[in-house]
């Protein structure tokens, strides 16, 4: 299959609402530039089609609005930036995204992922190995284990963690049985309510729709960091130790950052009456944990009729691990993406994706979901509830296929077929936007946008912005 006919059969997979069923789109966007981000699977296209997508369900809500959309085009190479990172600090850097104790070690029989960049997953994990908080002692601890025996006793602690399989494995699994009979996007009709503010001009489209955003890394945010950029006004709330310091720049532009502790009545209160003038929820909390607070989905909607309501899970909302805490890279070691890889390179390692291409794209599928629901809702008055997982887009990607072990030799040779992975020319000054932007930490270059709607500008109204930097309220 050739690169065009990838990227067509990702926009057929992720269109499905244009039968009603899911996110809706008519049509592929034009698609510029060249090159391809080296893989086992075809993780560019898949960059095209996420963003393409959400583009797409944007320009189908201004034509519910205004009565017609502007055409749509996607930078291939831009895409593929961008699911890597987007930001480029100016005399200062990131701080590290990952923890010393997270990582890939060798068990007795294979290899097994740890998570451990919050503290409480660290805990967890350490508690079940005895071993300290350094990558040489957990990787001493991990060697006399079988690798599913502590998979199962970092997550029975509330850790997370994940054993490398086959793709062959994971089919065979009962998880991996579950999400390949899941839809891409499950989204049901909510009960009706009213539409909310319509401030949104052809240059704003979403001014006056307020996104409650409850997410963490990674794909949560870009989908409200994408739904910001066109006007919406997204606010982001964090407990009281939640930290994820080296995403945080990449993934608060255009929103106001805040704190409340659902813990606290009162403050739980609080977040119910943000809901109740929400047009928007996104929230990526366990299945379960939302019910809990007495926030689970039909008071959810209870207290804000109409509600477009977008719920993300890492493994997928059936099946025995419907409820397991994951991550983007724990999703590839369980589903045999790292596995695949490996093979792919000639490696003697697990080999996840070049980018947290399962986060990044289920982002903007959500985003999609979001624009869905708007849109339906201008059209029928009412609300609506959305689920996707990473382990499911997972599927969709790993569903193209992995090439041959050694492949990726032969990918490297000067002369390359149209499928081949053509390197991407260099970043340079000219892929970043003419303005600095000054986040909390310092000055810094954004990337330009890797999609184009005509007449329709991506921009934010607020450079990245640190976490509890803002009031639990909406702008007036």
């Amino acid at each position: 299959m050739n690169d065009s006919s990838i990227i067509a059969t990702f926009f057929q997979a992720l269109r499905p609402a244009a039968d009603g069923a899911g996110v809706p789109g008519s049509g592929m966007p034009e698609v510029t530039g060249a090159g391809e981000l080296p893989s086992a699977f075809p993780v560019t296209a898949l960059a095209v089609a996420a963003i393409g997508t959400a583009a797409q369900a944007l320009a189908g809500y201004m034509r519910q609005q205004f009565g017609a959309g502007p055409a749509v085009a996607i930078d291939r190479r831009l895409a593929s930036f961008w699911f890597g990172t987007s930001l480029r600090p100016q005399g200062w850097r990131l701080p590290s995204v990952r923890d010393p104790v997270t990582g890939d070690y060798q068990a007795r029989d294979g290899w097994l992922r740890v998570h451990a960049n919050a503290p409480h997953h660290q805990a967890a994990a350490l508690s079940v190995l005895g071993a300290g908080a350094s990558h040489d002692a957990v990787a001493r601890a991990i060697s006399g284990w079988q690798a599913m025996d502590l998979e199962n006793a970092i997550v029975q602690a509330g850790g997370c963690a994940a054993m490398m399989r086959t793709r062959q494995e994971w089919a065979a699994h009962p998880q991996g049985w579950a999400v390949g009979a899941e839809p891409l996007f499950h989204i049901e009709e909510g009960g009706a309510g009213p539409a909310g503010a319509a401030a949104g001009t052809r240059l704003r489209p979403l001014k006056g729709i307020k996104i409650l955003d409850l997410t963490r890394v990674l794909a949560g945010p870009v989908s409200t960091r994408f739904l910001a950029a066109y006007g919406a006004q997204v606010l982001r709330i964090d407990p009281p130790s939640w930290t994820e310091p080296g995403m945080v720049p990449e993934v608060t532009l255009g929103k106001r950052c805040a704190m409340l502790d659902f813990r606290v009545a009162q403050q739980l209160g609080q977040m119910k009456a943000l809901l109740a003038q929400a047009d928007v929820i996104v929230h990526g909390y366990r299945a379960d944990a939302l019910e809990r607070l007495g926030l689970g989905r039909e008071a959810r909607h209870a207290i804000r009729p109409g509600l477009v309501d977008v719920c993300l899970d890492a493994y997928g909302w059936s099946g025995p691990w419907n409820t397991r805490r994951g991550f983007d890279s724990l999703v590839q070691m369980s589903n045999g993406i790292a596995c695949a890889g490996m093979a792919h390179f000639g490696r003697d390692r697990p080999t996840p994706l070049p980018v947290q291409a399962l986060d990044q794209a289920t982002g903007y599928l959500m985003a999609a979901a979001v624009l869905h629901g708007l849109t339906q809702r201008l059209q029928t008055g009412q609300g609506s509830f959305s689920r996707l997982s990473l382990a499911r887009t997972g599927e969709l990607l790993a569903s193209q296929g992995a090439d041959e072990p050694g492949a990726a030799q032969e990918a490297r040779k000067p002369a390359r077929a149209s499928g081949g992975h053509t390197p991407f020319e260099p970043e340079c000054d000219a892929d970043y936007g003419a303005e600095m932007e000054m986040t909390d930490w310092g000055p810094a270059r954004r990337l330009k946008p890797p999609c184009e709607l005509e007449g329709v500008p991506m921009r934010w109204d607020y450079p990245a912005s640190a976490l509890r930097s803002s009031a639990a309220q909406w702008a007036p």
